[in-house]
């Protein structure tokens, strides 16, 4: 496996680890309509292409052996002070094989090199695996919020680990 910052070329294997972690993750949470229209909404083709030529944001992608393509991204922003993991998913067929792990410590190290003391993350509440994840790493529950995926309000928890 390979963590890298993203290119171009790895906007359609974003998008579609991002579709099958929804699918996979939220089937309970969200209807299939919202899942298709968060989707489209957060990881539209032309907003990740800005966020990966941007100089503010850490677009990781992880990759598979050979021409496996992205089996997992991460999307961190911050300069200083408390950057922010806005987003990690994994392919649901290679979780529990440490591409989050080296995702998620790729992304931190990124953010303590561009001069954070912290990260946030944010879950959704009822992303019971999700949760799970940040727990395990030590990120510590500091608030609880809302955000809208399609017309729907969901409550998400906020985390914070020291860097």
């Amino acid at each position: 496996m390979n963590v890298r910052e993203a290119d171009g070329d790895d906007v359609a294997g974003i998008r579609g680890v991002a579709r099958r972690s929804w699918e996979t993750d939220y089937p309970e949470i969200l209807s299939r309509e919202t899942i298709a229209e968060g989707v489209e909404e957060w990881y539209a083709s032309d907003r990740l292409a800005f966020d990966i030529a941007s100089d503010d944001a850490h677009v990781l992608v992880a990759s598979g052996a050979g021409d496996e393509g992205v089996i997992g991204f991460a999307h961190a922003v911050g300069a200083s002070g408390t950057g922010t993991l806005l987003r990690l998913y994994v392919d649901p067929d290679r979780r529990d094989a440490g591409v989050g792990t080296r995702l998620l410590e790729t992304a931190c190290d990124r953010l303590a090199a561009a001069g954070c003391t912290a990260v946030e993350a944010m879950v959704l509440a009822e992303n019971e695996p999700g949760n799970a994840f940040y727990h395990g790493f030590g990120f510590e529950p500091v608030r609880e919020g809302e955000t809208a995926i399609g017309d729907e309000p969901h409550e998400e928890i906020v985390y914070v680990l020291t860097l």
